[in-house]
């Protein structure tokens, strides 16, 4: 088994509820419209969270700029390259290249966030990647809904187009997956008016759709968190996680 995990920077579930895209891929998998995210609900710290399986609180990184752990927890990516799996990753938000450490990467590419046109040829690298490579774990990272939320407001007419543009990516990659794949798409925040990183609804509730052999078509997850995620890919991949991760894996 493999695993494909993407991302959609800011992607609050009202978004894509109504997407046709969303829609076609919500049959295909198991799904969960209330997942939470952690607080401070920030990029960075939500991120740091997906991949050690710690609040923030544990892994000390409270805003968008890294704090090494003075504890360190393993990360996903640190335990599968010691696992000896094969990893890659693909983003446009540079802050994120410390969500592993030095050495855990066999392939990885950035770009700078230009919109949607930076999220399609992000897509289209990892699609192209996965087709000739067949990484054990990819991660894919969209970064411009989040951008559309700041610059025009959630649920405005440019942050929905821009969450379809992802969709339509996502459903790209999908239908091209290998059959031996799994598909993990969520967010790592939502978002208000035109920013996000408080306790409210709108910001803490994140959408969580998983797609792939071990789940039911049209199924549904009755609760899920952002701490999950990481355990789960590890399962998928025939790995145990790690001690001190607190979340729980989904299947």
């Amino acid at each position: 088994m493999k695993v494909l995990l993407v991302v959609v920077d800011g992607m609050g579930p009202d978004a894509i509820a109504d997407l046709p895209q969303f829609k076609r891929m919500r049959a295909k998998g198991t799904y969960c419209g209330h997942a939470r995210t952690v607080m401070p609900s920030v990029t960075l710290p939500c991120h740091m969270s997906l991949f050690h399986s710690v609040d923030p609180q544990r892994h000390g990184v409270m805003t968008n700029i890294y704090t090494p752990q003075v504890r360190p927890v393993r990360g996903l990516f640190e335990l599968l390259h010691q696992a000896g799996k094969t990893t890659a990753f693909f983003y446009n938000w540079e802050e994120l290249r410390d969500i592993g450490r030095p050495g855990s990467l066999d392939h990885s590419l950035y770009v700078r966030n230009t919109g949607s046109d930076s999220d399609k040829y992000l897509a289209d690298a990892c699609r192209s990647h996965i087709k000739s490579a067949e990484p054990d774990f990819s991660f894919l990272y969209m970064g411009y809904t989040d951008e559309a939320g700041h610059s025009f407001g959630w649920m405005s007419p440019e942050y929905l187009k821009a969450a379809s543009a992802a969709w339509d990516n996502i459903e790209q990659i999908a239908t091209q997956l290998p059959p031996d794949y799994s598909l993990i798409v969520t967010a790592d925040h939502g978002g208000h008016g035109r920013h996000h990183g408080t306790d409210i609804p709108e910001d803490m509730t994140i959408p969580l759709l998983c797609c792939g052999k071990v789940f039911a078509p049209g199924g549904t997850f009755e609760n899920a968190c952002i701490l999950d995620i990481a355990p789960t890919a590890a399962k998928l991949l025939g790995l145990d996680a790690d001690r001190e991760w607190e979340g729980m894996s989904l299947i």
